[in-house]
C-alpha cells in the first residue's frame, strides 16, 4: 500500500476481531516504529507488548473502574462524530481484555547525554508511534491511540515489571478491525499552512 493511501485512511479503530496478531506481525510493527528519527539518534524508546489475557484482564478492570463514572454520567453529544468516538471509547474500555494486543510505547530520559530533557522523550516516542500505526494500516491491521490505560499505570508497572526509568507515553490498541477503514477527516491544507510570514 502506498504510504499516502495508508495515512489517508488510518482511522482510529475501537472495534476489533478477536483474531490474534502474530509475533511476526508485532515485530514488523516495532521495526517500523524504530525507523523513526530520534534526537541525536538516541533511540531512547522501548515497546511493551501486552497480549497475555490475564494481564489484560487485570489492567482492563482497573481501566473500567476509573472510566465507569465518566461513561455512566456523560450526556449524549449533539455532535455525531464526537458521539461515535465516545461510544467507541466506551466499547474499547469495556472490552479491554478482548483487544488482541496492546502496545505501550515508552521512552527513557537519555538525551542530551550531558543534560537529559523530558521534551526529548516526547520527540523520540511520538514519531515512532506514528510510524507504527501507519505501518499497521498498510498491513490491514487497525490501531487506536488511547489515554485511559494511563489510569492503570501502577498495575502495568507491577504486572509487567517495568523499570522505573521507563516512562509510559502512548498506549495503542492493535487488532484486525471489525469495521472498514475510512478516509480520515482533517482540515484542508490551505487552512493550516503559511508561506514565509504571518501578516
Amino acid at each position: 500500500m502506498d504510504v499516502f493511501d495508508a495515512m489517508n485512511s488510518c482511522t482510529a479503530m475501537r472495534y476489533f476481531q478477536e483474531k490474534p496478531i502474530t509475533k511476526d506481525e508485532i515485530e514488523k510493527l516495532i521495526h517500523a516504529a524504530t525507523r523513526a528519527s530520534s534526537p541525536g539518534n538516541s533511540q531512547g524508546w522501548e515497546f511493551l507488548v501486552i497480549d497475555d489475557l490475564a494481564v489484560k484482564g487485570v489492567v482492563g478492570d482497573k481501566v473500567m473502574a476509573g472510566m465507569r463514572p465518566f461513561f455512566e454520567n456523560r450526556a449524549a453529544s449533539d455532535d455525531a462524530v464526537e458521539e461515535r468516538m465516545l461510544s467507541g471509547a466506551e466499547h474499547l474500555a469495556r472490552n479491554f481484555a478482548k483487544v488482541p494486543t496492546w502496545i505501550v510505547c515508552m521512552a527513557r530520559k537519555v538525551y542530551p547525554p550531558q543534560d537529559p530533557q523530558e521534551s526529548f522523550m516526547h520527540s523520540t516516542i511520538y514519531p515512532a508511534a506514528q510510524n507504527l500505526i501507519v505501518a499497521a494500516r498498510s498491513m490491514g491491521i487497525g490501531t487506536c491511540f488511547t489515554t485511559f490505560p494511563g489510569a492503570a499505570e501502577p498495575e502495568i508497572r507491577k504486572l509487567c515489571q517495568v523499570p522505573d526509568d521507563l516512562h509510559l507515553f502512548v498506549y495503542i490498541a492493535v487488532g484486525y478491525p471489525e469495521r472498514a477503514f475510512r478516509p480520515v477527516k482533517r482540515k484542508p491544507v490551505a487552512d493550516v499552512i503559511t508561506w514565509n510570514t504571518y501578516g
